[in-house]
């Protein structure tokens, strides 16, 4: 083979050679736009579906937050389908399996430095609840649960003030309690509400209260008035009885690796949707939580509405169960005792 010839044979290969590592060099890139353009999966899990008061907000927010990152992210929100139980949501957010969910009525159970904001008759009023959590105490008990479970907080809300529904008889009075059969969340303070009231207290996720109710295992449980009709507890209920004997707040919480693997813009967007989300479920629980919006939401359904005699509940309350909780919370008690919003 001539000079000529070779020179040219080297050239080509060397052309054939710049191409491939030019064609690698556009395919990684193209892969890299792709692979940029996926957009991140968030899950939000939560025990119960539309419409629950949470459940409707929450699946708005999983909804404006996919809509307002512009294809970044991809929220979807799974109420009561994919994690039946309160405490079983709170570990797949704790593993990452899934980026976010609530413990809903469970929150207390799940961390107890929420628990004295769940003595019965301490927090005074929504005005109170609503600053305390948005907050100076709202900040301390989210830093705690940040640096104790590796959980980000996004927000409060809550499921109002508990009232009792039954099915044999209302509940006006404390001693009406006695012998009664009261289901309770799994937090302590809850069955030491109930105990310490006169009933006697059954522990129980919520995903088997319906059943527990129709076998007769319980005479009935306690619920906000937002949820009573949502949840159909009129199919095992006759009637409901407004003694606003514990403030049930709650939260909703995101896995803190997930988080911090947000861009600030982003945990910004989901910062300002979970607020919404917040003020959307407050304004539906407070709203019905009087004696004249639920006489309208459960009557209709089979519902009689009572109104307790609730200073005598108070009373009570403030003899048998404050006190070992006061020495429990110290400082904390004080501080939300004497809140004034």
């Amino acid at each position: 083979m001539s000079a000529s010839a070779r020179r040219l044979l080297l050239d080509r290969r060397t052309l054939l050679r710049a191409g491939a590592g030019m064609a690698g060099i556009l395919a990684t890139g193209r892969a890299q736009a792709f692979a940029q353009a996926q957009p991140k999966k968030l899950v939000f899990a939560h025990i119960n579906a539309v419409p629950e008061s949470a459940a409707v907000a929450f699946d708005w927010m999983a909804k404006e937050v996919t809509a307002q990152s512009k294809g970044a992210l991809e929220m979807q929100f799974f109420g009561k389908t994919l994690i039946p139980q309160e405490l079983e949501v709170m570990n797949a957010v704790k593993s990452g399996s899934i980026a976010m969910g609530s413990p809903a009525g469970a929150a207390a159970t799940v961390f107890p430095e929420m628990g004295a904001l769940l003595v019965p008759y301490l927090v005074k009023d929504y005005a109170a609840a609503y600053a305390m959590l948005n907050g100076r105490i709202g900040e301390r008990i989210s830093k705690q649960i940040e640096d104790n479970y590796k959980l980000k907080v996004m927000c409060y809300f809550d499921y109002g003030f508990r009232h009792f529904w039954t099915s044999k008889k209302p509940i006006v009075e404390p001693k009406d309690l006695r012998g009664m059969k009261i289901r309770v969340q799994q937090a302590k303070i809850f069955g030491d509400t109930i105990n310490g009231l006169g009933g006697s207290a059954v522990p129980m996720a919520f995903g088997e209260v319906i059943t527990a109710a129709k076998q007769g295992v319980i005479d009935g449980g306690d619920l906000p008035i937002v949820n009573m009709k949502a949840l159909k507890i009129y199919d095992v209920s006759k009637y409901a009885s407004l003694t606003y004997h514990n403030y049930g707040p709650t939260n909703a919480v995101m896995n803190l690796d997930i988080w911090n693997g947000l861009s600030p813009e982003q945990q910004k967007l989901m910062m300002d949707l979970a607020r919404a989300a917040q003020q959307k479920i407050r304004e539906a629980t407070e709203s019905v939580d009087n004696f004249a919006r639920a006489k309208s939401e459960l009557e209709p359904v089979g519902m009689t509405v009572v109104e307790a005699k609730v200073d005598e509940f108070r009373k009570v309350a403030q003899q048998k169960i404050w006190p070992a909780y006061k020495a429990q919370y110290g400082a904390l008690w004080d501080e939300i005792e004497g809140f004034k919003a």
